[in-house]
C-alpha cells in the first residue's frame, strides 16, 4: 500500500512539473474582446488578427522561443464584464500581457488592476484617463483627430458643404471625438450647426437626423462604428433628404457595403491603406501589407483586413519589444515597447516612446466610398 501511494505521490508531482513547465514555455496574451453587443465586428476582427499573427509568429519560434497562446473572454462590449474577464485572465490564466479590443470603457474599467499586476496592455482602443496607468498602456488606434480631420478635409476641398452636424454615441471614445469635432471644424472653415446623440442599438435615427436637417447641416460627421452607420443611412434616404451627405468613422468593411448601397456616392469612411489595397504603391507599407494578407486572406477570404491589421502590427511590435528586453517580463516588456524603432506595419506607422504611448503619430488615413461593388478611394 505504502508502495503505491508512493508511486501515485510520484506521478502526481512529475504532472504538477511537466505543467509547470509547460506553463513555463508558453506565452500567454490575454484579451478582453466584445464579441457580442456593438463592438462585436469590429473586436472579432481584432481576435482574429491576433490570432493569425499569433501563428506567423509560431512559425519563428513565437515569443523568445515560448509557443503563443491566446486567451480570450468576450466582455459582451460592457465595462462590467470586462472586469471580470480581466481579473479572471490575470489569476486564473496567468497571462504574460494583454492586447485587448476596442471597448474603451471596459480596457477603462480594468487599467488600475491591470496596472497593479504590472503588465502591459496593449489596446486596440485609446489610453485609459489616469496618467500612472498610461504608463502601462499602448494605444494602436489612431488619434481620434486624425478621423476627424480627414473627414473635414474632404468636405473643404471637395464640396461647397459648410455647415455639419455630428451625430455620436455615447461611448469615451466617440464623446473624444464629439470634442475634437467641435474644436477642430473652424479650422477647415466649417461650422458645427447640431450635435445628437443616440445609442448603439438605436433602431431609428430619424428624429436626430431631421434636427440636424432643420439646422442646416449639409453633411453628417458620424462618430461610432457598427450597423448605426447603415441605421443612419436608411433614415436619410427614407427622409428624402437628397443633398445630405454622411461621413462614418473607420469601421469593417461590411459596414461600409452596406451603408454605400443605401445612399450610394453621397455615403463616405475614413479608411486605411489596408482597406484599399488597390491604391497601395510598391514600398515599406505595400511590404507590410502584403506579409500580413499572406497569411489573412487564406483564411478569411471575404473579410475586410483593417483591424485584424491593426491587431497583426500589434503583436509584430510586441515581438520586436521582446527582443529587445530578451525576457518576457511585464515591466521588461513594457520597457521595451517604448524603445522598438519606428515599425512600418500594416494598418499604420507606430511610433512609441517613453512620452509617446499612441503609437500612430502621422495621419494614415483616405476618404473611400462604395463604388461598383468595391471599396475604393474617394476622388
Amino acid at each position: 500500500m505504502y508502495k503505491r501511494h508512493l508511486l501515485v505521490a510520484t506521478a502526481m508531482t512529475v504532472m504538477a512539473f511537466s505543467g509547470e513547465v509547460r506553463a513555463a514555455e508558453t506565452f500567454k496574451i490575454g484579451s478582453s474582446v466584445g464579441l457580442t453587443g456593438y463592438a462585436a465586428v469590429i473586436d472579432r476582427a481584432w481576435r482574429d488578427g491576433l490570432a493569425v499573427a499569433a501563428d506567423a509568429l509560431n512559425e519563428k519560434g513565437g515569443i523568445l522561443g515560448k509557443k503563443i497562446e491566446i486567451i480570450t473572454e468576450d466582455n459582451k462590449s460592457q465595462p462590467q464584464d470586462a472586469v471580470v474577464g480581466y481579473r479572471k485572465m490575470i489569476s486564473s490564466d496567468q497571462v504574460n500581457l494583454f492586447d485587448s479590443g476596442c471597448v474603451s470603457a471596459g480596457n477603462f474599467a480594468a487599467a488600475a488592476f491591470v496596472m497593479q499586476a504590472k503588465l502591459p496592455m496593449y489596446l486596440c482602443s485609446i489610453l485609459p484617463q489616469r496618467d500612472n496607468e498610461q504608463e502601462w498602456a499602448f494605444s494602436f488606434l489612431a488619434p481620434p483627430k486624425f478621423e476627424i480631420e480627414a473627414r473635414y478635409r474632404y468636405i473643404e476641398e471637395k464640396t461647397s458643404i459648410r455647415k455639419v452636424g455630428i451625430l455620436y454615441d455615447p461611448t469615451p471614445y466617440a464623446l473624444m471625438m464629439k470634442g475634437l469635432g467641435e474644436q477642430l471644424a473652424k479650422d477647415f472653415g466649417l461650422e458645427v450647426v447640431a450635435q445628437e446623440t443616440y445609442k448603439p442599438d438605436d433602431a431609428d435615427m430619424t428624429v436626430q437626423l431631421g434636427r440636424i436637417n432643420a439646422a442646416g447641416g449639409g453633411a453628417v460627421v458620424k462618430i461610432g462604428q457598427g450597423g448605426s452607420t447603415v441605421t443612419a443611412a436608411k433614415n436619410i434616404k427614407q427622409l428624402g433628404l437628397d443633398k445630405m451627405l454622411l461621413l462614418s468613422s473607420n469601421d469593417d468593411g461590411s459596414i461600409f457595403q452596406q451603408a454605400g448601397q443605401v445612399l450610394g456616392d453621397r455615403f463616405f469612411f475614413v479608411a486605411p491603406p489596408v482597406q484599399l489595397p488597390k491604391q497601395l504603391k510598391p514600398g515599406p507599407a505595400k511590404d507590410a501589407v502584403d506579409a500580413f494578407l499572406k497569411y489573412w486572406k487564406p483564411k478569411y477570404p471575404d473579410r475586410d483586413p483593417a483591424n485584424s491589421a491593426r491587431a497583426w502590427d500589434s503583436m509584430m511590435v510586441l515581438a520586436k519589444a521582446a527582443e529587445i528586453a530578451k525576457s518576457t517580463d511585464g515591466k521588461a516588456l513594457r520597457d521595451a515597447t517604448q524603445k522598438v524603432p519606428s515599425y512600418v506595419g500594416a494598418y499604420a506607422t507606430f511610433n512609441f516612446s517613453e512620452k509617446q504611448h499612441v503609437g500612430i503619430t502621422e495621419n494614415p488615413f483616405l476618404i473611400g466610398k462604395f463604388a461598383n461593388g468595391e471599396l475604393v478611394v474617394a476622388e
